[in-house]
């Protein structure tokens, strides 16, 4: 059986609670399919991997992106209803991809994943360059349809179109 961890993107209050700078509406129903997700991986003891945005004061991105996820405030923080366990692992990162100036591959190795589960917001942004990216680092991939929210519909449909054709990942 291939070695699997369960990552969850981004699942911070700064983009699912209601009014936040980069609120996605849709991630609040993707609470609950993620907790269930994350309730089974614990039970199998499969790595459960959280990607958190965490950006510096004067981040380049706030030139085009609403503040947001700053490091060390409570919206940089993952919401209450999917908080990290003791057992789990974060990782922050600054950029869209999980893998860019981060130590999340680093980790992978060390503990022997040949698969990473996907789950989180954006849909097309930063679960479609850690997905894409992770394909191209020949990781097996898994994106749970369920588990993962973008600003539109248009926007979630045409990420997940894309993963499947274009990089051959598993989309279910």
């Amino acid at each position: 059986m291939n070695k699997e961890a369960l990552l969850v993107i981004d699942m911070l209050n700064d983009f699912v609670e209601e009014g936040a700078p980069l609120e996605v509406p849709s991630a609040r129903q993707i609470l609950s399919p993620i907790k269930k997700r994350l309730k089974g991986a614990r039970k199998k003891q499969i790595p459960v991997i959280y990607v958190c945005d965490a950006h510096r004061d004067k981040d380049e991105e706030f030139n085009y992106w609403p503040r947001h996820a700053v490091s060390g405030t409570r919206g940089a923080e993952v919401v209450e209803e999917l908080k990290p366990e003791r057992a789990d692992f974060v990782v922050k990162k600054r950029k869209y991809s999980s893998f860019l100036g981060t130590d999340l591959e680093l980790l992978l190795k060390e503990l022997k994943i040949e698969k990473v589960c996907i789950t989180g917001v954006f849909t097309n942004i930063c679960v479609f360059f850690t997905a894409a990216e992770a394909a191209m680092r020949n990781y097996k991939v898994v994106v749970h349809a369920d588990c993962v929210a973008a600003p539109s519909e248009e926007a979630h449909r045409f990420a997940l179109t894309q993963l499947k054709e274009v990089f051959k990942i598993r989309v279910e």
